[in-house]
């Protein structure tokens, strides 16, 4: 696993799988949100380049998003996709908790953007996003395993299964000698 991409609806644990890996695996991590957003929520210009940069080194992890900018550029580079197929009752209670405690909180995210409770109606809100598009993402992420034989897809469908599936990560196999 030197070219990772981590697949999910937002709430799944996407980032939260990314930064796992880069500490097991001492993987270069590229946060997507961070390069995409500019102060406003604008999209940076330097978000497409960006991402061509990284993703043409030999290791790298980051998450499966931004496909009407990015097209399949990070699923070609990819040699290992880590697919957080959770339920829809996990992520939305995941995003609802984080959504709520960023508001709450008025943390900044990235380059100055912060959330608020009335970003929640904006269709495009990540709580919005997981409820709406949770079965197409579903749906997209196979058409792309498809498309994209050369890569090594695990797929997790449970937190359990994710946090069992990253406890075996990094560790050295056992060759039964002393």
């Amino acid at each position: 696993m030197d070219r990772v991409l981590i697949a999910g609806i937002s709430g799944a644990g996407k980032t939260t799988m990314a930064k796992a890996l880069e500490r097991r695996l001492g993987l270069p991590r590229h946060e997507l949100d961070a390069l995409h957003h500019g102060p406003g929520w604008t999209k940076r210009p330097e978000f497409e380049s960006d991402v061509d940069g990284f993703s043409s080194g030999p290791r790298w992890v980051t998450e499966d998003q931004y496909h009407g900018f990015l097209h399949d550029l990070l699923w070609e580079r990819a040699d290992t996709v880590i697919w957080l197929d959770l339920p829809r009752r996990t992520v939305m209670h995941r995003v609802v908790r984080r959504s709520l405690a960023r508001a709450v909180s008025r943390t900044e995210l990235w380059n100055g953007n912060k959330e608020s409770v009335r970003d929640w109606l904006d269709p495009g809100h990540p709580i919005r996003w997981a409820w709406s598009q949770h079965e197409r993402k579903r749906a997209t992420t196979l058409e792309r395993i498809g498309r994209h034989p050369h890569v090594t897809v695990v797929r997790l469908g449970t937190a359990g299964e994710a946090r069992r599936w990253l406890a075996g990560v990094g560790v050295p196999e056992d060759t039964g000698r002393p």
